[in-house]
């Protein structure tokens, strides 16, 4: 029984290869490819002859059957185009029926646009939401991008040339000009580019810019609602003992409009109960 293997291949520079993914290549009886030219590329640079099939996205169950078969012989490795597979790229279906036959599936660490991006954006690296490529079709994307709208996580997304800029456009709509964007573009390659600023900036700089390459966004989370200043709260708290909210009731209440730690809100209103009871 052979072992499937997860390879990933660079986003663009090739020195980027790993001497085990190299390895890996050399001695796998197929390679299961998402490109078979920029595969073929990368073999014949670092002389490998391998024997390869496409899979893609498009790819019929039978060439999983095939690629099973395969694994039956010997060991098989699984890339991408660029970068590591199943990030928003093909072979999930694979690694889960490789799974559900008991055949053995391991990961190679590589190129990842998502981390590489992470660390080059300046954003907080954790927590962090990959949310693959954008819907195509504009109200699909912003419903989509409402749903995240609430994440306090840094967000990160993948982009084509073909939709970059409307995609940034509703990026900024649905969540606001202010928050943050490191826009990483062609990524260890030779023109590579990573810019940074806010939204609105993003959404004047790349206007009359024609977009070129593959793009990474990383976008600034959700930013907590302002703390209320003491007088807001204690103010908030007589309003709901006014209303005739009991402490429990108002201590819930204002904490969630707050921000403030429920200890401390507590206390406060422990104060107020007080004066208002001497004040009889």
């Amino acid at each position: 029984m052979g072992i499937l293997y997860i390879v990933p291949t660079p986003l663009g520079n090739l020195e980027d290869m790993t001497l085990r993914a190299l390895r890996i290549l050399r001695e796998s009886v197929l390679i299961a490819t998402e490109d078979t030219r920029t595969t073929g590329r990368l073999l014949k640079h670092y002389d490998i002859q391998g024997t390869f099939i496409s899979f893609h996205e498009h790819s019929r169950p039978a060439q999983v059957e095939q690629i099973l078969a395969t694994l039956t012989e010997g060991d098989v490795a699984l890339v991408s185009e660029a970068g590591t597979p199943l990030l928003s790229d093909p072979g999930y279906e694979l690694v889960q029926a490789a799974i559900q036959n008991s055949i053995p599936v391991v990961a190679l660490p590589g190129p990842n646009a998502v981390t590489t991006a992470l660390a080059v954006s300046g954003l907080p690296p954790y927590p962090f939401l990959f949310a693959g490529f954008l819907p195509r079709k504009a109200y699909e994307r912003r419903n989509f991008l409402k749903s995240l709208a609430d994440q306090s996580a840094t967000l990160v997304f993948f982009e084509s040339p073909h939709r970059f800029q409307s995609a940034l456009a509703d990026i900024a709509n649905v969540l606001g000009e202010a928050r943050s964007i490191a826009i990483c573009r062609e990524m260890t390659k030779l023109h590579e580019e990573i810019w940074r600023g806010t939204l609105a900036e993003a959404l004047s700089e790349w206007d009359a810019r024609p977009p070129r390459g593959e793009f990474t966004l990383v976008v600034e989370g959700a930013l907590p609602e302002s703390e209320w200043s003491q007088s807001q709260v204690e103010m908030a708290l007589k309003d709901a003992f006014a209303a005739g909210k009991t402490s429990k009731d108002a201590v819930n209440q204002v904490k969630k409009q707050s921000g403030w730690p429920k200890r401390e809100v507590y206390a406060l209103a422990q104060t107020i109960k007080s004066s208002n009871h001497s004040a009889r």
